[in-house]
């Protein structure tokens, strides 16, 4: 596991409109290993063939309750999983953590929030896996990149998140430490190759990665641009 955005996941919920959403929206994010089941049977036979790393869970489904469900799969494995429910009495809330579950969203949620929600819960739950998978720090002036966590921490030692696009920009550009990465090469490597249509936003997604690595954004002493060519790393 290199990043956060690798982790296998599954969501659980009888609502398939939300469903989709969730998958949307978790895409969107950077995440590509999206499971879905509306039942508890379905969960539990896709929690045998996929393996999730992390599930996010209903409480209230045709054929039982996520409470259960939650019991039984953490026998098989021990991972991280987020309640999702319209159930928002406190009791529920404290039931469903005291089984073990990492937090407890009530709905109607923002969905920028359950998005943090999830980056932080697998940042705790796989620091070690992501630690262990190499040195990915960079060092830029004051601030800390750690690219496994997808993290930047800042001279007052707060921390602000990298978004999928970021780290992949960021991936590249440390790939080639002091050399020029070409517009088409920032591309493909974070688009693929069908990645035409995106040429015109990368010129946002380096400005807002500029906001996080610089302490002068509009005079860059790290992320550097080669007019009309492309842009470079120096550290």
């Amino acid at each position: 596991m290199n990043s956060i955005y690798e982790v296998r996941i599954l969501i659980v919920d009888d609502n398939i409109d939300l469903l989709h959403l969730l998958c949307e929206q978790l895409s969107g994010a950077g995440y590509r290993q999206i499971q879905t089941a509306q039942t508890c049977a379905e969960a539990k036979k896709v929690f045998a063939a996929e393996k999730p790393e992390l599930m996010i869970l209903d409480i209230n489904l045709p054929d039982g309750d996520g409470f259960s469900l939650f019991r039984s799969l953490r026998v098989e494995a021990d991972i991280p999983a987020l309640f999702l429910s319209a159930r928002d009495a406190d009791a529920d809330r404290l039931f469903g953590l005291g089984l073990g579950a990492d937090d407890y969203l009530t709905k109607p949620f923002l969905m920028q929030e359950l998005l943090l929600r999830i980056q932080h819960i697998l940042q705790r739950a796989y620091r070690t896996e992501l630690a262990g998978a190499g040195k990915k720090t960079l060092k830029l002036g004051k601030r800390s990149v750690y690219l496994n966590d997808a993290l930047v921490t800042m001279p007052d030692g707060s921390c602000t998140a990298l978004t999928a696009t970021e780290l992949a920009l960021l991936r590249k550009l440390a790939e080639n430490r002091g050399h020029l990465v070409t517009f088409d090469a920032l591309c493909s490597a974070v688009w693929g190759v069908d990645y035409y249509s995106y040429e015109n936003s990368l010129g946002v997604h380096i400005r807002h990665l500029r906001q996080k690595l610089e302490e002068r954004p509009s005079t860059p002493r790290f992320l550097i641009t080669v007019r009309g060519i492309g842009y470079k790393l120096v550290y």
